[in-house]
Order: C-alpha cells, then structure tokens, then sequence
C-alpha cells in the first residue's frame, strides 16, 4: 500500500466511524480462509461489516472520533466489524466465536461507551431493532384493540337483550 492509498483507506475508515453505532473489535487467532469466508457471509447477512485492518491505519482513523476509545484493543492480528444495528453485529460476531475458538471477542464500542467482552454478549443476548420496533407497535396497538372490544361489548350484550326481549314476544 502506497501513501495515497494509505491515505484514502484511513479517510474511508474514518467515514465509517462518523457513520455507524457500534464497533467490535476481535483477534484472529489461525482462523482459516474458509471460516473467515463463512464469517464474512454471516456479517454481510446481518447488514454489518467485518474488515481486517491494520492496527496503525486503524488508531490514525480511530482518532477524534466517538470511538477513540477501542484503540487500546487494536493490537496483533485484529479486524473490526461495524454496524448501524447495534445488536445485529455483535449477535453474528458472539455466536461464529461459540462455534469457532479461533475468533476472539476483544470488546468493542456503542457509541461514545467503550464495552469489554461482557458488554459485547450482553448486547448480543438483546432483540434486534427490527424485534424490537415489532414488540413496541404490538404494546401500542393491544390497548386499541382491546378498547374497540369494550366499546363493542354493550352494543353486543344489547343486541342480545333485545334478541331475547323478541324471542320471548313471539313466544307468547
């Protein structure tokens, strides 16, 4: 890599951190062109991004940013992984490094908040923002619902009053 595409690759790098919510950082310990293939699928699947940069390019791009704080982290082999959807990536990342002890969870960052590796499962075991916005629209629309059905209800038990006040005329 030349000075220019050094250059360019940090202002990209830096573009991204001003863009995204959440940033994890893990270590590739001998993971295998195949598992990081499959890895690389999973991340693109979940709308995240998983790159393996390096560690000096990383801090110039990390720097002034709201996630200036993982660069202590960024030291050996390690890629980055970023997302909007703050649970999206760290799910993907925490559940491929249950399956494969080669990928190692370093922490990562939400936000101006530096999490370690606890603050990164903890955010994995979440619902999704999609998940999330679907629970929030069922709790709105539930108390509607259910106030339609009272409203309806002395209309129906009136309906009936009066079905059983002419059963009973005809009747007699």
């Amino acid at each position: 890599m030349d000075r220019t595409e050094k250059r360019e690759f940090v202002a990209s790098l830096a573009a991204v951190f001003a863009e995204t919510s959440m940033v994890v950082v893990t270590r590739n310990d001998g993971l295998t062109v195949a598992d990081a293939t499959i890895l690389r699928q999973r991340v693109r699947a979940a709308g995240a991004t998983y790159k393996v940069a390096k560690n000096r390019l990383a801090n110039l791009a990390l720097a002034g940013t709201r996630f200036e704080g993982i660069s202590p982290l960024l030291k050996g082999p390690t890629a980055i992984s970023w997302s909007a959807d703050p649970v999206a990536v760290a799910k993907v990342l925490v559940e491929f490094a249950k399956t494969n002890e080669k990928l190692v969870l370093l922490g990562g960052a939400l936000g101006t908040q530096t999490l370690n590796v606890d603050g990164v499962k903890a955010l994995a075991e979440l619902p999704s923002l999609d998940t999330l916005r679907a629970q929030l629209v069922g709790m709105i629309s539930t108390p509607a619902t259910r106030i339609a059905g009272v409203l309806q209800a002395p209309a129906g038990q009136l309906a009936r009053v009066f079905g059983a006040y002419a059963k009973k005329d005809e009747a007699a």
